[in-house]
C-alpha cells in the first residue's frame, strides 16, 4: 500500500464511492496492456482560512476532458460533478493537502478499435514535496521528448510517461536529482513532469508550446509573472543557452514550483533566495493557500 492508501482509504469508481482495498479493475482492459489511459494530477491545500480549496479545479477537469477526446475515449462526466465529487472524497478521507489523481481508463479490448464506453477512477493522498524543497542538480537526459506527429502530445496520457520514468531513473541512477529532456530539434523541452522557467538579467524565458505538455502551473507562473511586472518570453532554446542563465526552475502541479541548482554540473550563479524565481516560487505558495499577496512587493 506504501504511503497511497490504507485499510480506510476511500476512492471514487465508477459512480460509487469504495474502499480502495476492495477496488477492481479489469486485467483486459487496454489501458493496462497499452498504456491507453488518461490522467490528471491536481492539488488541494489548506487554505489560508483553514479551508480545503482544490487549486484550479476546473481547469484540471476540463483538460481531462481534452485528453480524452483526443485519444478518442468516451467522455460522459461534466466538469461541475467532478470537482463536487473531489470534494466528497476529500472529506471522506480527512484530506485537505491532497493529491488528487483522476484516470479515464478503457474496457477489456485486445484489438487497436475504439470502445464505446471509458471508467473513471478518482482517487486522493497526503503529498509531500514531490521533488524535495532543495535546489536540484539536473542532467539533460539522454531521452528525448517524444515526437509531436507520434502522439497527441498535449493530451496528458498515460503511455507518454514511459519516456518521463526513463529519463528520471536515469539521472537518479548517475546521482541527479531529475532529468531535463531535450525535443526532436534538441532545443530544451521540459522535466519528466514538470515544465521548466530559466531567467536572465531580469527576465523569464519558457520553450513554446510544440514539443511540450503545457502545463497549469505554467499557465499560472506567467499569469503571476503579469501581476508581477516580470517581463516573460516563450521561445525555443538550447541547453547551451540554459547552462547561461542566472536561475531556472521547474514547475507542475504536483513538484510545485522548485529551483535547479546546476544542470550537468554547470551552477546557477544567481542567489537563489535573492533571485526573480524565488519571487515567483513565494507568489504562487501564496496563490495556492489563498493567502494575500501584493505583487507591488514582490520586486522591491
Amino acid at each position: 500500500m506504501g504511503s497511497y492508501y490504507n485499510d480506510h482509504t476511500v476512492l471514487w469508481l465508477n459512480g460509487a464511492f469504495t474502499k480502495a482495498t476492495v477496488a477492481k479493475m479489469d486485467f483486459y482492459s487496454q489501458s493496462f496492456h497499452y498504456g491507453y489511459a488518461v490522467f490528471e494530477g491536481i492539488r488541494s491545500y489548506k487554505t489560508h482560512s483553514g479551508e480545503t480549496k482544490i487549486f484550479k479545479a476546473a481547469e484540471h477537469y476540463d483538460r481531462l476532458h481534452q485528453s480524452a477526446l483526443a485519444l478518442n475515449m468516451p467522455y460522459t462526466w461534466s466538469t461541475e460533478k467532478l470537482i463536487a465529487i473531489t470534494y466528497e472524497l476529500l472529506q471522506k478521507n480527512k484530506l485537505q493537502d491532497a493529491y488528487i489523481r483522476p484516470v479515464v481508463y478503457a474496457p477489456a479490448n485486445m484489438k487497436f478499435d475504439q470502445n464505446d464506453e471509458s471508467f473513471l477512477v478518482v482517487e486522493a493522498w497526503k503529498m509531500e514535496p514531490f521533488l524535495g524543497e532543495k535546489l536540484l542538480r539536473v542532467m539533460t537526459s539522454s531521452f528525448q521528448r517524444p515526437n509531436p506527429k507520434g502522439f497527441k502530445i498535449t493530451a496528458k496520457a498515460t503511455g507518454h510517461y514511459v519516456n518521463s520514468i526513463l529519463a528520471s531513473q536515469e539521472a537518479k541512477a548517475n546521482g541527479y536529482d531529475e532529468a531535463l529532456l531535450l525535443d526532436i530539434n534538441d532545443n530544451v523541452a521540459e522535466a519528466p513532469g514538470a515544465n521548466i522557467f530559466f531567467e536572465k538579467e531580469g527576465k523569464l524565458f519558457t520553450p513554446a508550446p510544440g514539443n511540450i505538455l503545457p502545463g497549469i502551473t505554467r499557465a499560472t507562473v506567467l499569469e503571476l509573472c503579469s501581476k508581477m511586472g516580470i517581463p516573460v518570453a516563450e521561445k525555443f532554446f538550447s541547453v547551451e543557452e540554459l547552462k547561461k542563465a542566472d536561475a531556472a526552475f521547474f514547475c507542475g502541479t504536483a513538484a510545485e514550483i522548485v529551483g535547479m541548482e546546476s544542470l550537468d554540473n554547470t551552477k546557477f550563479p544567481a542567489s537563489w533566495n535573492k533571485s526573480l524565481s524565488k519571487k515567483i516560487q513565494d507568489a504562487y505558495k501564496h496563490s495556492v493557500t489563498e493567502k494575500e499577496f501584493k505583487p507591488a512587493l514582490a520586486l522591491v
